[in-house]
């Protein structure tokens, strides 16, 4: 079983990095790598980068979090590795923290991004939420919109959410939740800009499945099918951050923390006020 952090720095030197897609809006440059040596295709991302300051998110830590939260609460998303590691980039070698996944779609299938799935089926004045409803889709959907309020996702956009079809069997499937890096506090970037962040703030985010209110994006659904989760305990506080000492800072890890039990607040109290 592979460790979920790898702190002893490997030599990653030999990855090609190239930009990622990217949504309007979006600060920097998130490089994506891949390689085939293992018996299936692992997927490689750094944090945010840019030419002249080098790889200076933590974007890759954030998706450490995210995931074990995901596994806490019961969402279905995809699982990440969190690697220190040497890399290089433009000729030059940094040493960073990064993601590696594998591969999640099941053999014959393929994947579409969900917008573009979108576009080419959806009925006319179709929305996407209702598209998502259409195909029995629904739940995931909602599940979806609920998570992005629990840990502040700035970019669910269109491509964020994919289709994941075996033609063979004519089977689609929503794929699991993924990339979730800008998420949490993902520009604060030293402990001044961690203490004056705002856990609870409705920061303007990019959801292809309604507004750019994570906030007002709970109303879209019924309140009798608002999403149920595992319960958040303040005891997880130490799972969540098991292992991540070296790559964040105290700080960080509290005003982390303050927000995610801030939020499952929040949502546990709209979710029970709605449904009575």
């Amino acid at each position: 079983m592979k460790s979920q952090i790898v702190v002893q720095k490997q030599d990653l030197t030999g990855l090609s990095w190239a930009k990622a897609r990217q949504s309007s809006g979006t600060a920097g440059s998130f490089l994506k790598s891949s390689d085939e040596l293992g018996p299936r295709k692992t997927y490689y991302k750094l944090s945010d980068y840019d030419s002249v300051r080098g790889i200076v998110g933590h974007e890759c830590v954030n998706e450490i979090v995210v995931d074990r939260l995901l596994e806490i609460l019961g969402v279905e998303h995809l699982h990440y590795q969190l690697i220190h590691a040497d890399v290089r980039v433009d000729g030059r070698v940094y040493e960073t923290w990064l993601n590696a996944s594998e591969d999640f779609k099941a053999p014959g299938e393929n994947k579409l991004a969900l917008d573009d799935f979108y576009q080419l089926e959806r009925t006319e004045g179709e929305r996407p939420l209702d598209f998502c409803e259409r195909l029995g889709w629904q739940d995931q959907a909602f599940q979806s919109i609920a998570v992005a309020f629990r840990i502040l996702i700035r970019d669910r956009h269109g491509a964020n959410l994919e289709v994941l079809r075996n033609p063979r069997s004519r089977t689609m499937r929503l794929a699991p939740l993924f990339d979730h890096g800008l998420s949490l506090m993902f520009r604060a970037r030293t402990d001044d800009n961690v203490a004056s962040f705002d856990a609870m703030a409705d920061l303007p985010v990019q959801s292809f499945l309604g507004s750019h209110s994570a906030r007002d994006n709970l109303g879209l659904i019924p309140p009798e099918r608002l999403p149920r989760f595992n319960a958040l305990r303040e005891g997880d506080r130490a799972a969540l951050f098991e292992g991540l000492g070296e790559a964040t800072t105290p700080a960080w890890r509290d005003k982390a923390w303050e927000m995610i039990w801030g939020r499952w607040c929040a949502y546990e109290a709209f979710r029970v006020e709605r449904q009575r």
